[in-house]
């Protein structure tokens, strides 16, 4: 069974639909995928009616984004009640941060690049999250840079005179309001120096006693080193770990199916989920 845990589509910042998201997933040979767009579920009922017309198993999440030590991480959320309000009211209140955020980068970026708002909209599908990666094609498409790696190296890095932080959830609240609305937490890519937001061991301990299940471990973000520790880490705290693409669609070079997931977590995600219905109530 091949199981990739962590795709996007053009509800957040892919570029394919959730249904065809679904469809390359089928071609791709995979048996379980999930869709995890940033901050939204607007793309489950489609990809749950590709998946259902595919024979593929769909694992509905989403990707939530956080704030630690004044670095953006993210925090994987699969399973849960899309209608639950208060992990619904997070969810909104991310994805107004990011809105605000991205016209004040775009305000920045205008005297030395010409980028203007209505660039990037051309960038959104729908109602989709507006984040800086509809930035970043807006750049590609007006010639600045020549893709999106090299927009997130440059222009649009953490160190970038351009950058402007986002207002976002503490993880250990973000893990308690996951579970509170009956879902798995899971840390997406906690050791990616690559990105400049590695998580300390004593976080990850931390979210974990508030309730985090899992961790990201197989990502083309990690090393072997990487890999290797953060399998120590979920040995010691008792947390099963998942291998993911993190698939953009033309968005990134990341392919379906690169890293995946063990039958074995999968079971205990369903576990969790089926028997975890407001375990850790907020206070």
């Amino acid at each position: 069974m091949r199981i990739d845990l962590h795709t996007h589509s053009t509800a957040s910042d892919g570029t394919q639909s959730p249904a065809d998201v679904i469809a390359s997933a089928a071609q791709a040979g995979l048996d379980v995928v999930a869709l995890t767009d940033h901050d939204t579920s607007s793309g489950w009922p489609e990809a749950t009616a590709a998946a259902d017309r595919l024979g593929l198993r769909l694992v509905p999440g989403v990707e939530i984004s956080c704030l630690l030590r004044g670095v953006s991480v993210h925090l994987l959320s699969y399973l849960h009640d899309p209608e639950d309000p208060v992990l619904v009211g997070m969810l909104a209140e991310s994805r107004a941060s990011r809105v605000g955020r991205a016209r004040q980068m775009v305000e920045r970026l205008t005297p030395d690049t010409g980028l203007r708002w209505d660039d990037v909209l051309e960038q959104v599908h729908g109602a989709a999250t507006i984040g800086r990666p509809h930035i970043a094609d807006a750049l590609v498409a007006r010639g600045v840079v020549g893709d999106r790696d090299e927009a997130f190296a440059t222009l649009l890095s953490g160190r970038s005179k351009y950058f402007v932080p986002q207002t976002a959830p503490d993880p250990v609240e973000a893990v308690r309001r996951v579970r509170h609305a009956g879902g798995v937490p899971v840390i997406a890519h906690p050791a990616a120096s690559k990105r400049g937001c590695c998580i300390a061991d004593e976080e990850i301990e931390a979210m974990a006693e508030a309730g985090m299940a899992g961790l990201e471990v197989d990502h083309r973000d990690h090393s072997d080193a990487e890999r290797a520790h953060l399998r120590e880490v979920a040995r010691d705290l008792d947390l099963f770990v998942t291998g993911s693409s993190d698939y953009h669609g033309a968005g990134k070079r990341n392919r379906l199916g690169e890293n995946t997931t063990d039958p074995e977590s999968l079971e205990r995600l369903d576990a969790i989920a089926a028997s975890t219905r407001a375990v850790h109530p907020l206070p």
